[in-house]
């Protein structure tokens, strides 16, 4: 199995957090856990499928997944292989029009956001593409030459840096009197750039602070106060929505 991160150039540096060329010679059914950006996957081999209430879904060889508020199960191929796009939290506004709210709980084939031939094209030169550096040089340049000219909303920057300052535990009331603007506008570009509710993103980076401490000494009852849940049935509520899994039985796979 190899699962190899790799680093955008400074141009798209402030909207792609980074690469990953991910290949697997063996069929497996995996869970993945909500974040904080949106996801563009490229299948230059094999196929992957999303597993739903017991029914599955082939998803598309080039398609991308918005933010999601609980944990999805995927399934790939026996020799998948697959270049993944993992955007900053106001990334993705750069390169389309397409709200990125539109996107939550939604994976879509890309050909729903860029213009086909492209994607075409993108897809046909990974196909013969020899080597890792040759995948991400391709993606690149097909992600450079879809950057729109556009100013950054700044507010949107600031409200994100924010909430991870506060690990995701901050109100929305406190955030749009620190940011001086009422919820209603604020909210509605929010949603725009970033692809789902602050509320919501709030909460899920709780949530991956969480992850981050349930792989330390701390007890269940010390995360619970340190990251502000109302009681620890709220905690596992939330916990489980994002995993599927209890806190304390996820603990113990650590």
């Amino acid at each position: 199995m190899i699962f190899d991160r790799y680093f955008p150039t400074e141009k798209l540096k402030p909207y792609i957090k980074y690469f990953v060329v991910s290949e697997n010679e063996l069929e497996n059914e995996y869970k993945v856990f909500p974040s904080s950006g949106l996801v563009i996957g490229f299948q230059y081999k094999g196929q992957l499928t999303n597993i739903k209430e017991n029914t599955v879904s082939k998803l598309n060889s080039a398609g991308i997944t918005g933010i999601t508020d609980h944990y999805k199960v995927f399934k790939n191929s026996a020799d998948i292989g697959t270049v993944l796009v993992n955007f900053t939290e106001i990334g993705f506004t750069h390169f389309t029009s397409h709200p990125a709210n539109e996107l939550f709980n939604l994976s879509l084939s890309l050909n729903d956001i860029f213009d086909k031939n492209s994607i075409i094209e993108v897809e046909e030169k990974l196909a013969i593409a020899t080597t890792d550096k040759l995948r991400i040089k391709t993606v690149e340049q097909f992600l450079a030459s879809q950057l729109k000219d556009i100013q950054t909303d700044k507010l949107i920057v600031e409200a994100v840096k924010l909430i991870y300052q506060s690990n995701g535990t901050i109100r929305i009331k406190e955030l749009n009197e620190k940011l001086f603007i009422s919820q209603s506008p604020f909210e509605k570009r929010f949603r725009k750039v970033v692809g789902t509710t602050a509320k919501k993103f709030a909460s899920i980076v709780r949530f991956n602070t969480v992850l981050d401490h349930l792989s330390e000494t701390k007890t269940l009852s010390d995360i619970c106060y340190e990251n502000n849940f109302f009681d620890q049935a709220h905690f596992i509520k939330d916990f489980k929505q994002f995993t599927g899994d209890t806190p304390e039985n996820f603990k113990r796979f650590l």
